[in-house]
Formats: structure tokens, C-alpha cells, sequence
């Protein structure tokens, strides 16, 4: 049996190593390793619960806005405190452009290259690129000589020798099965949504203020985007009839300008990003069968659709398991845990227990093999992950859980995507689970919140319209009415999967501070019963052409979207082991 290491892996956040074990053309057993110690919970203790938002967003370059928001949540937990409706509907509006911008960059230039051969895309012809565009939608931009443009330009940058992001791809590898002329459309379809995302981004600084890092984040609401203007306008220069301020993000322009970029939003995902998930997920049928994994899916469910205490969830909270469709269970912040039995980590008295988030410790002890090493084979503790559990058991976070639970309870808009994109594959639900499942779900979930985007933004404009310009409530903002002691949560969804915050307030300044983060849940080691991490147990039974080159491994890996800078959270200076400097892979892209 021969055991192979990549590390790093790439087209990630943060840094990870994967080992496994390969008999027999496939993979038998796996390790997956957080290499990075960052520490953002030794960082938050002693300051203002009001200003963790601002260090928590830092837990990541790219995953900024929900963080954000998840401690905003939890700090609101703990005092008591609701917001507005315009700051809901901002906050679901950020939100949601940071689902679509996460899913369409994730498939385009962090997954796509598992699936598409950039050099074969060389052979295509132009033409035939053009007809199977146009048989795929409706977007503008298929003529042959687009197509024959993209294909020069890839030859020249080829030629060149410097090929960037295309270095050390497994060009030619067997496991490649898409005809050239499909390579060469989601090749420049991967070209054409880096200028996407540069132009969607304005969404979020309309928003947030600033992309990324969003700066209009506040506990008790939203402080939109500055700066401040004059009473708001329309585009005739008329002003409505309510005398009062708006800032230059909610005026009738600032509203017109984040319209427009939704619709140009939601036509990329209708008209390529949805197509070229389905056009992938056609020529892999085969990998339905592959990657599937635990089988046990959580949502914390996400996007408020109530002004009174958010409970109502455009995307529910619960969770499935054993891939049971005929029962959601319900789901509460009491059943999370985590163990650091294989993690650099100590718990007092026993690092196999279970402790409840606001119960847990962040008390780095590097416990694996001695640096430099070849191998984790033998290592009792390796990885910076902790290894969360829901009642005990290991669970699968993401799009594909979030679908999953929306989809077996029954919620319609979801039930119509999915169906209609099985039947057009010809599989069954069962299909669903496993790593092209993964690839399908991201990008239906993708189409289905590009179009709640659009219908929060008409409540928004139309509650404006009405007069109502409330953004912040700000009646638990002065310490001097908080308990002396006080403790709250948020369970939210980050593109990723289910994210929790946890906070402790004690004499108005943050006593402890804990986040289990999608990554976490999806990289966690083994747990002190031995159980495998999500991506540990979905890479059992891949096979493998090439063990050489294991690009097999790299699909499954990608398709959860690892971003392990947030499941380790933030840099500590002077911690043991490793240190990391952070998310500046995704923070660049």
C-alpha cells in the first residue's frame, strides 16, 4: 500500500496537506492537515464585544462579510438586541452578492481546471466552440471569432513559457474526458468572470462600504455606505416627499446602480456559470458515485425573512442524515462540540472530550511529527483543525447541505432547480451525494439567490420609498445598561457552510470568543472514536488513473471549496508550530 502527500494544495485558502493511502488504483484511508496556526480567538479577549466584528471579517481575505456579520450576531445574542428591517434586508443583500461572488469564482478559477484541460482547449475549433455555446444559452459573447480570439490568446500565453495560474496543471492526464471545444468555452468563460467579479464587486462596496473587508457593519444594524449626502434624489433630480437624509448608497441612484448590477449578476449565472456546472456535470456523470462521503448534511440555515426575531430562513436550518431525505432533523447551537483528540491543541484534563464552543479552549500544543517531515504516518495529532461534532456525530456542511435540507423540506424554489437539473442528467437524487453533487448544488444555489438578491432590493427600495430610513437600533448600545455578565451565538451560513460565533461578555469586554467554521467542520482530523473529517471520509474509494498525478484527489478536495485560513481563524505571533500568514491566496483572487 503506498501513501502519497500533496502539500500544498492549491486553488485553496490558507494552507493544507492531504495524505493517503492507495492500493489497488484506489484510495483506502485519509488525512487531511490545516498546517497553519492563526489563533483569532487568543486575539479577541479584553476588547469591546462592539468592535469584534472588525477583527472577527479578519479571519479570512475572502469569506469577510459573512464573519462580519456572524459576531455582529452573536454580540446581538447576547444583548438583546434587533435591528431594523432595512438593516435585514442590507444585511441579506451582502450577504447573498458574497454567495455569488464565493460560488462563481470558486468554479471558475479554483475548481474548473479539476474538470477542463487548458491546453487541449488548443485543439478546438472555433466554430464549433460558437454552435455549442449558443446550444448552451443565450450569452452574447459565442461568435467564432470570440472564440478563435480566446484560443490565440491562450496559444500566446502558452508560447511564452510563463503560464501563471496554468503552471503545473496534469495537462493531458486520462481523467480529462471534455471535447476541445468545451474546454475552450469554460476556458474563456474563466477569463470572462475574472472581469465579472471585478465589476460585481462595486455591489459590495455600495453596500459595505468597502470590498473587503466591509467597513457598515454595526451591532444593533447597518451603517450604510458613506459618504453622506444630501436629501436623496432621483435621477429627474427630484427629491421624494420624505425631508430627510439618505446616504449616497440608499438614493434612487445608489438603489438604480445596485439593480443593475444584480441583473448583470444574475444573467452570469443563468447564462454561464449555471450552464457550464450543468455542461461538466454531463461529460462526469460517473462521478455521482464518487466523493459522497459521510452521507450526514447540517444547515444552519440563512437569510432572514421576518422582522421579529429572524427565525423564518430562506434557506432552513436542520439537518439530514444518512442521506434520509424523509426527515429534517432540527437543529440548535446546544448540539455543536468540539474534540481536539488529533488536533495541535490541549483541553484541560482530557483532549478527547467534547466541549461546547462556549465552553472551549484555544490552547495551541504542536503534538505531530518533528519539522521538516515527509509523513503524518504515525501522528497522534496533525492538524491545526479542531473536529466539531453535531450530538456526537461528524457532518458534511455546504451548498450541497443547505440544498439537501431546503430540498427535503419541502421548499419549492429549490425543488425546481434540482429536479430540473437531475432529470436533465439523467440521475436520481441519490446522485446528489458525492463530489460532482457538490459541483451541481453550489451552482443552483448560485441561481436561486440571484434571484431572492433582486426581490430583497425591491423591499429595500420600496420600504425607502415609504419613508422608512431606520438602518441601526441603538437602544443596547451604551455598556452602562448591559448585565455584568452575558453570553450569546449566531448560527449563520457562509458560502461554505454552517458558521458558527460564540461570545462571553464580562464587565462590558469580551471574556472568551469561539468560532467553528465551515472548514472546520468539513477538515476536521479524526475524533477521539476515530472518525474521519468530512473530507477525510469522501476521499476514500477515489480512484485514481494516475497516482503520479492525483488529480482524482483534487476534485473531491476542490469540491468543498476548503478555505482552511478560516477554520484555523487568525494569526497569533509567538504560538507553537507552524505560523501562518493568512488568507492572501483567496484574499488575490
Amino acid at each position: 500500500m503506498a501513501r502519497l502527500a500533496i502539500d500544498p494544495v492549491t486553488r485553496v485558502g490558507g494552507h493544507l496537506r492531504i495524505e493517503v493511502e492507495v492500493a489497488d488504483g484506489s484510495v483506502r484511508d485519509a488525512w487531511s492537515s490545516g498546517t497553519a496556526f492563526r489563533g483569532m480567538e487568543l486575539i479577541l479577549p479584553g476588547r469591546d464585544p462592539r468592535d469584534a466584528w472588525l477583527f472577527a471579517e479578519r479571519i479570512c481575505g475572502a469569506s469577510t462579510t459573512v464573519h462580519a456579520l456572524a459576531s455582529v450576531r452573536a454580540v446581538e445574542n447576547a444583548l438583546g438586541t434587533r435591528i431594523p428591517r432595512n438593516a435585514r434586508l442590507l444585511r441579506n443583500l451582502v450577504a447573498g452578492a458574497q454567495y455569488l461572488t464565493d460560488h462563481v469564482v470558486h468554479f471558475y478559477h479554483l475548481h474548473a481546471l479539476d474538470w477542463v484541460d487548458v491546453v487541449d482547449a488548443l485543439r478546438a475549433d472555433p466554430a464549433g466552440a460558437s454552435k455549442l455555446a449558443r446550444s448552451m444559452s443565450d450569452w452574447p459573447l459565442s461568435s467564432p471569432a470570440y472564440f478563435g480570439e480566446v484560443r490565440d490568446r491562450i496559444a500566446r500565453f502558452v508560447e511564452t513559457g510563463r503560464t501563471g495560474p496554468f503552471a503545473n496543471g496534469y495537462w493531458g492526464h486520462p481523467a480529462y474526458r471534455l471535447p476541445p471545444e468545451l474546454n475552450l468555452v469554460i476556458v474563456a468563460h474563466y477569463l470572462e468572470a475574472l472581469t465579472w467579479q471585478r465589476t460585481f464587486s462595486r455591489f459590495l462596496v455600495l453596500v459595505g462600504g468597502k470590498n473587503p473587508h466591509p467597513q457598515a457593519f454595526v451591532v444593533g444594524g447597518m451603517a450604510a455606505a458613506p459618504p453622506w449626502g444630501g436629501p436623496a434624489q432621483n435621477r429627474a433630480g427630484e427629491h421624494p416627499p420624505v425631508d430627510q437624509k439618505a446616504p449616497v448608497a440608499l438614493s434612487e441612484e445608489g438603489l438604480a446602480d445596485m439593480a443593475a448590477l444584480l441583473a448583470e449578476a444574475r444573467t452570469f449565472v443563468d447564462q454561464v456559470y449555471v450552464p457550464d456546472a450543468m455542461a461538466i456535470a454531463g461529460s462526469y456523470r460517473d462521478w455521482a458515485a464518487i466523493g459522497g462521503g459521510i452521507g450526514n448534511y447540517l444547515s444552519y440555515g440563512e437569510f432572514p425573512e421576518d422582522d421579529a426575531d429572524g427565525s423564518t430562513l430562506l434557506l432552513p436550518r436542520g439537518r439530514v442524515m444518512g442521506r434520509g431525505m424523509s426527515l429534517v432533523e432540527p437543529v440548535d447551537q446546544g448540539g455543536v462540540a468540539e474534540t481536539v483528540a488529533h488536533s495541535h491543541y490541549a483541553y484541560e484534563g482530557d483532549d478527547g472530550v467534547l466541549r461546547h464552543p462556549l465552553n472551549g479552549r484555544t490552547e495551541p500544543a504542536y503534538g505531530g511529527p518533528e519539522l521538516p517531515f515527509t509523513t503524518l504516518e504515525g501522528s497522534d495529532k496533525y492538524s491545526w483543525l479542531k473536529a466539531p461534532r453535531y450530538q456526537e456525530a461528524p457532518m458534511e456542511v455546504g451548498p450541497l447541505a443547505r440544498m439537501l435540507v431546503a430540498y427535503a423540506e419541502g421548499r419549492a424554489d429549490v425543488g425546481v432547480v434540482l429536479e430540473r437539473a437531475m432529470a436533465a442528467l439523467g440521475l436520481g437524487p441519490e446522485g446528489l451525494f458525492s463530489t460532482l453533487g457538490r459541483v451541481i448544488a453550489r451552482a443552483l444555489e448560485a441561481e436561486v439567490v440571484a434571484g431572492q438578491l433582486e426581490r430583497w432590493l425591491t423591499d429595500l427600495r420600496a420600504t425607502i420609498a415609504g419613508g422608512d430610513l431606520a438602518l441601526v437600533d441603538l437602544s443596547r448600545w451604551d455598556p452602562a445598561g448591559w448585565p455584568r455578565e452575558a453570553s450569546g451565538w449566531s448560527l449563520g451560513e457562509a458560502p461554505g457552510g454552517a458558521l458558527g460565533h460564540w461570545v462571553r461578555i464580562r464587565d462590558q469586554v469580551i471574556e472568551t470568543y469561539q468560532v467553528v467554521d465551515p472548514n472546520t467542520w468539513n477538515g476536521s482530523p479524526r475524533d477521539a472514536s476515530g472518525r474521519r473529517g468530512a473530507w477525510e471520509e469522501a476521499l476514500v474509494g477515489t480512484p485514481l488513473a494516475d497516482p503520479a498525478r492525483p488529480l482524482e484527489i483534487l476534485r473531491t478536495v476542490h469540491s468543498f471549496d476548503p478555505c482552511t485560513a478560516c477554520a484555523a481563524h487568525a494569526f497569533g505571533p509567538g504560538a507553537g508550530g507552524t505560523v501562518g500568514i493568512g488568507s492572501a491566496e483567496r484574499a488575490a483572487r
